[in-house]
């Protein structure tokens, strides 16, 4: 597969039995169907992603390009708890792409996210 974002080949990482995608350049993650969600919850996981802040700055503001699986539309999103985090889903297959160090902050709540998660639980 390649990047859809730097068009560099991305490579298959493991962690466990799901099997990810990285960009041998930007480290940039593609996740089949919920892959991120389900790894989310394993510990260690995060160690996939590599790339740093830094490289997800140069590609994070790029949203209109097609799915790499399947061609389909690729939309934004964000993460409810974290909508810091911006990362693009395709509407047809359900994948996902993570700029680097967005799966890596993903995985962690900081105090202040859980903190805001707990009160918001609290008002429901």
């Amino acid at each position: 597969m390649q990047c859809p974002k730097c068009k560099a080949k991305m490579l298959p990482v493991s962690v466990g039995d799901v099997e990810v995608d990285r960009c041998a350049n930007c480290a940039g993650l593609w996740f089949d169907t919920r892959e991120h969600e389900v790894l989310k919850n394993v510990k260690g996981s995060e160690r996939i992603d590599d790339g740093g802040a830094a490289l997800s700055a140069i590609h994070d503001a790029m949203r209109d390009y097609p799915c790499p699986r399947c061609g389909g539309a690729m939309v934004p999103m964000t993460v409810h708890h974290q909508p810091h985090i911006h990362y693009e889903q395709c509407i047809t297959c359900g994948g996902a792409y993570f700029d680097a160090g967005e799966f890596a902050d993903y995985k962690e709540l900081t105090l202040a996210e859980a903190l805001n998660r707990f009160f918001a639980l609290l008002r429901e």
